[in-house]
């Protein structure tokens, strides 16, 4: 039996899936299993002319289009291993991957591990890794948290997880409802249920950044999270200890992704869809900000407008 399974769900990622598998199958840790899911790609002749050449060193499912969160679970209910890590077919480890994931898990006695990225696109970098960039304003140190997911202070990147798998099978695997942030909810899942979670300050692989990808459009990245604020809050069953806390916690977080949704609409020129996330802010959580914003979107949407995008602009060349 393989000490871990390593789960690749497969969609659309003819050009990258056998760069991919060269960096798992240059690892240094030699104990594991590859599983490629092919969830009913349209590029499947692409996607397997480019896999041919590791037929004999992965276990290819296929299935009909389903998601993420179905491709993985079939991954996972193929699984033979202890642990299982989750690779996207367009993302990279480094040789020492799992030989430095596995003996952290070991030495730090928890069930699951998330690694630093660098992240990339078409050939460049950037210079911060991906916890750099997502979180600069909250250090990453130390046991990950429900709260501290819940509240975006923390987050895991899922190419960077190594995780054991009973845990995953106790809180149900991933969520087949939801087509995106399937990840967020498990882990949200998975703390809640006393999951040791710790962060793994290396940088062990490389993160592809692609406009195209399903983490592409912020709007709608905002909006499947604040979907996982809905589940919370109608199935977590959440004790009243945990209300209290939990709670405000969510709507703090709703305010403050209201607020981003509304720029985003304001700099895209739907002003109305702007003027209602600004007000949904300012109910959720008042502020001289919030006000600022529902009073200027309705007096002079086009000058905040303007405003908004130059300084963007302005962020983009500094």
């Amino acid at each position: 039996m393989p000490k871990v399974s390593v789960i690749i769900p497969a969609y659309n990622v003819a050009p990258y899936i056998g760069e991919t598998l060269d960096s798992v199958l240059a690892q240094t840790f030699a104990d594991y299993e590859v599983i490629v899911i092919n969830d009913g790609s349209p590029d499947t002749e692409d996607l397997e002319r480019e896999i041919a050449r590791f037929i004999d060193r992965i276990n290819y499912l296929k299935q009909e289009n389903r998601g993420a969160s179905a491709a993985r679970n079939a991954g996972l209910r193929a699984a033979r291993g202890e642990f299982v890590a989750f690779l996207d077919a367009d993302d990279l480890w480094l040789p020492n991957y799992l030989d430095e994931q596995i003996r952290f898990l070991c030495e730090r006695n928890c069930d699951l591990v998330c690694a630093d990225a660098e992240v990339f696109s078409d050939g460049s970098h950037q210079e911060e890794t991906y916890m750099a960039v997502l979180m600069a304003d909250a250090p990453v140190t130390g046991d990950v948290t429900f709260l501290g997911l819940l509240s975006a202070a923390q987050s895991l990147i899922t190419s960077g997880v190594v995780v054991r798998r009973e845990p995953v099978f106790e809180v149900g695997l991933f969520d087949e409802a939801l087509r995106n942030s399937q990840d967020f909810d498990l882990w949200l899942r998975l703390a809640r249920n006393g999951t040791r979670m710790a962060y793994q300050r290396r940088t062990l692989l490389r993160y592809r950044s692609r406009d195209n990808s399903l983490s592409g459009d912020e709007v709608n990245v905002h909006r499947r999270e604040l979907r996982i604020y809905d589940k919370i809050e109608q199935s977590y069953n959440l004790l009243p200890s945990e209300q209290s806390v939990v709670l405000p916690a969510i709507q703090k977080r709703r305010a403050l992704l209201e607020f981003e949704l509304g720029k985003l609409h304001l700099a895209a020129g739907d002003f109305t869809a702007a003027r209602e996330c600004f007000a949904r802010a300012n109910e959720l959580k008042r502020s001289w900000k919030t006000r600022a914003a529902v009073w200027s979107s309705r007096i002079a949407p086009r000058l905040m407008q303007t405003l908004y995008v130059r300084r963007l602009r302005y962020a983009d060349v500094k």
